[in-house]
């Protein structure tokens, strides 16, 4: 099995190939690997419909082929850490950036009483109502699409339209775009997610440079950068942990974690015998908008 060889979904052209390979990798997560999962998704599964089978039957053919297996240890990486500091967040807005065929809105704000807010491009919004359909999945009141391109600096007024409330923090979860976004677009991003009320919070995951990957990771970044760019999603932008902190903090941030994602999780894949291991090819951070401070530095 080669990476050039993984399907494309032309049936349902609105949501991206990499909608459906990332949902892939989290449903495959609870068929091909063992118990303790790190995520437990069972809805990404019921999204993929005939357009993304082709990427799940490639997960359960070939589970211990190392870039299915880092697929899969991305995914469920990203959204464990994500998740985990949402359910430790006072924060009742979720907003998901970008969110493709992400399930959290569902299985995690909804049940805990939280508004979330997907947004992603208009198109991609509208095949992911038609896979909840397809499927026969209800949308919670409380789950609302926001359409707006966050290319576009003005993507927080989407958000104010579709009924967050500023005055309020909101917890932001950015998960599998910023390497398709340019150096710029991530730094609008970020400055997007410091206009937020103080004391909100944005998770982002981010690819690494090169120099801080590993042969897996490097084997993983050569081959599905150019399956990413042959489906019209090329991979633009990469940072070292030291680099995406610097970014977040000129834009007003307040940081208060970056690093290896393989790092964050290291301690739920020790001691496995499948085919999941550490793989350095991503980092992520996690940052907060500051309170208002006096001129003496205290908060009020």
């Amino acid at each position: 099995m080669t990476t050039t060889s993984v399907p494309s979904p032309a049936s349902a052209p609105r949501l991206g190939t990499t909608a459906y390979a990332a949902a892939a990798a989290r449903a495959a997560h609870l068929e091909v690997d063992e118990p303790p999962h790190l995520l437990v998704d069972d809805v990404a599964a019921r999204l993929l419909g005939d357009a993304g089978t082709g990427f799940l039957g490639y997960q359960r053919a070939y589970p211990a082929e190392p870039v299915l297996a880092t697929a899969r240890l991305w995914a469920v990486a990203r959204s464990r850490v994500a998740e985990d500091l949402l359910a430790a967040s006072a924060a009742r807005q979720y907003v998901v950036l970008g969110a493709g065929l992400d399930t959290s809105a569902l299985r995690v704000a909804a049940p805990s009483g939280r508004i979330a807010f997907e947004v992603d491009l208009a198109p991609a919004g509208a095949g992911k109502r038609a896979a909840l359909a397809d499927a026969g999945l209800a949308v919670p009141a409380t789950v609302r699409f926001v359409a707006a391109d966050l290319r576009d600096p003005e993507w927080p007024a989407a958000l104010l339209d579709a009924g967050l409330d500023p005055t309020q923090p909101a917890f932001v979860a950015c998960l599998g775009v910023s390497m398709y976004l340019t150096a710029d677009d991530v730094r609008g991003l970020a400055l997007g997610v410091a206009s937020l009320a103080p004391g909100s919070e944005l998770v982002l995951d981010h690819v690494l440079p090169a120099a801080h990957r590993d042969d897996v990771g490097e084997a993983y970044a050569q081959g599905v950068a150019a399956v990413a760019a042959q489906s019209g999603e090329p991979w633009r932008f990469e940072a070292a942990p030291d680099e995406i902190r610097a970014l977040l903090e000129a834009v007003g941030l307040a940081v208060e974690r970056t690093g290896d994602l393989a790092d964050a999780v290291g301690h739920l894949l020790a001691g496995r015998t499948d085919a999941l291991r550490p793989v350095r090819i991503a980092g992520f951070a996690h940052a907060r908008v500051p309170e208002p401070a006096d001129v003496s530095g205290r908060a009020w």
